[in-house]
């Protein structure tokens, strides 16, 4: 075994169905990633400069905003040279550093979604005691907890990836770097390393999705306690954002673990359109879900926005 420092670069093969249609960069795509990146940066600019949502939802709601920044930062420059500029190749370094921080942040998101659960089981189940339990610093130690076991978590087999020799095919079927693709290049004994990332899978994400369907349990059972129909509606639609981004994140989660794990047989177009899904829509969504879904960022956005119209106003009054 031996450090694989000088191996040859990967060779990312995109999607080449995209070739007989469009001559460049899918402007769709480019579409897409602007959006997640405006909507996930407003909401981030919102929460930090308005006191009205500087409270625990918010910060969590921040967290799982960076966290979908952060995947799609990590991806859109390779995305962008692979479909645009035609630069396929990647340096192996860089590309393991890649699918670490893509498989990271994935485990951060689970992470947080779970403390979001956590946050309106304190709201619902014991309101009166929410802001002693759910104070700054213990948001803080949460968050740290959560990068923590993410950052380790992936660290075992990201490493061994530096160790093998890749002494065959150095195309990976992505425009992307993901540790599923890589481990089929190495030539060596690959069990450690294609088991273990379906042990975190099931220790981790599988864990953190029981433990919010427990929580919902218990929130569902305390809102039927509530005697006014009002009071229940309104405690059960503060839930509702929260709901469908737990949907969007572990169905695409699923989805793609299935496709690695069990659809040997399916076509690479499936493979690489369910890497797209799983890799865009939580970030999209996310972003749509809660300025829709959320008075407070509503309210925020809209400030923002009449802010805009009156200084478009001001200008075109001075000119």
């Amino acid at each position: 075994m031996w450090l694989n420092s000088t191996a040859s670069p990967f060779l990312l093969t995109g999607f080449p169905a995209w070739r007989r249609y469009i001559a460049g960069f899918p402007p769709h795509l480019l579409v897409v990633y602007i959006f997640i990146l405006l909507g996930n940066g407003t909401l981030l600019f919102l929460i930090r400069d308005n006191h009205n949502l500087q409270e625990p939802m918010y910060y969590f709601l921040a967290m799982l905003a960076a966290t979908d920044l952060g995947v799609t930062l990590n991806t859109v420059p390779t995305v962008l040279g692979v479909l645009w500029l035609n630069h396929r190749e990647i340096g192996c370094g860089v590309c393991f550093t890649q699918a670490y921080f893509i498989h990271t942040v994935s485990i951060v998101e689970s992470g947080v979604l779970l403390a979001m659960a956590y946050d309106h089981f304190i709201a619902i189940c014991n309101p009166l005691r929410y802001s002693c339990i759910l104070t700054n610093t213990q948001v803080m130690k949460i968050g740290l907890g959560i990068l923590t076991r993410a950052g380790l978590s992936i660290m075992p087999t990201t490493i061994r990836l530096h160790w093998f020799p890749y002494c065959q095919t150095h195309v990976v079927s992505q425009v992307f770097c993901l540790l599923q693709d890589i481990i089929k290049l190495a030539c060596a004994d690959i069990t450690f390393n294609c088991l273990y990332p379906v042990v975190v899978v099931f220790a981790m994400v599988l864990v953190d999705f029981l433990i919010i369907i427990f929580s919902y349990v218990l929130i569902l059972k305390t809102v039927m306690g509530i005697t006014s129909g009002e009071e229940r509606a309104k405690a059960l639609n503060t839930c509702v954002s929260h709901i469908c981004c737990i949907l969007v994140f572990y169905v695409t989660v699923v989805g793609l673990t299935f496709i690695h794990r069990f659809g040997k047989h399916a076509s690479h177009v499936v493979h690489i359109t369910m890497s797209y899904v799983y890799l865009l829509f939580p970030p999209f969504l996310n972003a749509v879900i809660y300025s829709i879904k959320t008075k407070q960022i509503v309210s925020g956005i809209l400030y923002l926005l009449s802010l805009s119209h009156s200084g478009t106003q001001f200008q075109n009054t001075t000119l």
